[in-house]
């Protein structure tokens, strides 16, 4: 037995499906594993979108319902590998991406057009390419990726069975006017510096990680394009507001949110309701994907029969 299938050795207890408090106390027990390695059975593959060539997984068998998992800024599909094997246990089929500039998608990035910069449309187009390679899906976005998936779901809704916005920035605008620790200055404050600060924040282990998911981190930004962290910072720094768009959605729209995230509950609490969302929260910070995988995957599960 490998250390990461002790990781999620709650997989074939179906009680976490059905029980919280079950759930909770799986996740209380997870223990530290080699974050760079994908699932047993996970099939490694590149993606030619419109920005280029953007690493993924797959999980599952693809005649199965299909679910998408997008990482955030600084993130990677390897966020996801004790959430994924969850939902495959439980009859989906899992797929996910690094973000074009992002670890093993560094590659891909803006074209002449766009002078150099990743915007909004790289990330929409990359996006909608990849839902429209299979079958509609039920499509999580974790946190910059949650502003990525509301634009897609108002350009394309058919695309999309289901929404799960996991610690996605509840303000629009200037998004990070609601963080704990830099709200009141954030207007005055350059994306570049707010990306310098999260870079050393994350690398000096402030969010107090175990070993090898620190190693793995640490070692994901040797890789990931400095640039595309700095213009997603630019980005959540004027997110669009959508909140009318998700009101109106004829889709069931789950928000996720750990007790401890950077924005605070009350935040996210009026943002679910604003857009008629369920919310779901546990006692940990901003990585529920990480942290709480199989309470999330039992809130994601009754999401997906919500969408019929």
């Amino acid at each position: 037995m490998t250390s990461n299938d002790c990781a999620v050795r709650g997989a074939d207890d179906a009680r976490w499906r059905t029980d919280a408090a079950v759930a909770a106390e799986i996740d209380a027990a997870l223990i530290d594993l080699d974050w760079s390695r994908l699932p047993d059975g996970a099939v490694r593959c590149d993606f030619d979108a419109p920005s280029g060539l953007l690493a993924t997984f797959s999980l599952g068998d693809p005649t199965h319902p299909r679910v998408v998992l997008v990482p955030g800024a600084t993130g990677s599909k390897e966020d996801f590998i004790l959430l994924a094997p969850l939902l495959a246990a439980a009859g989906y089929f899992v797929q996910s991406y690094d973000l074009a500039g992002q670890y093993e998608s560094a590659a891909a990035g803006p074209s002449a057009r766009s002078e150099g910069r990743y915007d909004y449309e790289l990330f929409v187009a990359d996006m909608i390419a990849f839902l429209e390679a299979g079958a509609p899906a039920h499509l999580l976005g974790y946190s910059f990726a949650g502003i990525v998936a509301q634009l897609v779901l108002a350009e394309r809704p058919g695309l999309i069975l289901s929404l799960t916005l996991l610690t996605t920035p509840p303000l629009a605008g200037e998004s990070f006017r609601g963080v704990r620790w830099i709200g009141p200055f954030s207007a005055l404050v350059a994306a570049r510096t707010i990306a310098s600060l999260m870079i050393w924040g994350i690398v000096t282990n402030k969010n107090r990680v175990q070993p090898q998911r620190l190693a793995f981190v640490q070692k994901r930004f040797a890789l990931t394009d400095r640039r595309s962290v700095d213009d997603i910072m630019r980005l959540m720094k004027r997110a669009p507001d959508l909140r009318a768009n998700l009101r109106m959605a004829k889709i069931p729209i789950l928000v996720v949110v750990g007790s401890h995230d950077l924005w605070p509950l009350r935040l996210h609490a009026r943002f679910a309701e604003q857009i008629g969302a369920r919310i779901a929260v546990y006692k940990t910070g901003h990585s529920p994907c990480e942290t709480a995988p199989h309470q999330l995957a039992a809130d994601m599960l009754r999401l997906f029969e919500r969408s019929g």
